[in-house]
């Protein structure tokens, strides 16, 4: 009876379960690629066994995709973040904001970044979504662009800006991880200092 309630209370909900797995599986294919990580260690730092990771995931390529399209489904979240305040902030506040909450982003899901832009290994397939949440993301950053500068920015500017901004932003992402120590104060200035004038600030 005590080993039936101790299984009960270990059952958790398939989505939560899902999401233990996704959680565990990110720091693992940063550090080892694709091709490196193992389905056996995401069962160890998930807690489960490899059988429920495949009651889930119907391979360890579904699992890798599952992380890249979530951090696609994330992408908007940083602008609709602040939408609620637009109106209250200026386009200087608005910008440090929005940098505010990325930056939390990449400190909780450094491994996004990784996959996307170090791990160079994976079939097309696995290229292919890399190369469309590059696509997502700008695509994101230039319709922030065109529905802040309107007419002031010419239309065939925005998305080179936008481009030039998801990449340096990405770029940055990826040093401060490898400089963990330098406070996201730091970030938030360097990467409002440049983004704010295109996006309408000082």
């Amino acid at each position: 009876m005590t080993s039936s309630a101790t299984t009960a209370r270990r059952r958790f909900p398939a989505a939560e379960r899902r999401t233990t797995i996704l959680r565990a599986a990110g720091p693992l294919f940063a550090r080892h690629g694709y091709a490196g990580a193992r389905l056996d260690d995401v069962a160890g730092a998930a807690g489960v066994t490899k059988p429920i990771v495949y009651r889930h995931f119907d391979s360890k390529k579904a699992l890798y995709l599952a992380l890249l399209e979530k951090h696609e489904e994330d992408l908007p979240t940083f602008f609709e973040r602040v939408a609620g305040v637009v109106e209250q902030l200026d386009p200087d506040a608005l910008v440090r904001a929005i940098l505010e909450h990325w930056l939390d982003y990449v400190r909780e899901n450094q491994h996004s970044w990784v996959m996307l832009f170090r791990d160079s290994s994976g079939d097309d397939e696995i290229r292919a979504v890399r190369a469309r949440v590059s696509t997502t993301a700008r695509a994101v950053m230039a319709a922030f662009i065109a529905a802040r500068t309107g007419e002031r920015n010419p239309a065939e500017q925005v998305e080179p800006t936008a481009e030039l901004l998801t990449s340096g932003l990405a770029g940055m992402a990826l040093w401060w991880i490898d400089h963990p120590d330098v406070s996201k104060d730091v970030l938030v200035d360097v990467a409002a200092r440049i983004s704010a004038p295109a996006v309408g600030g000082r």
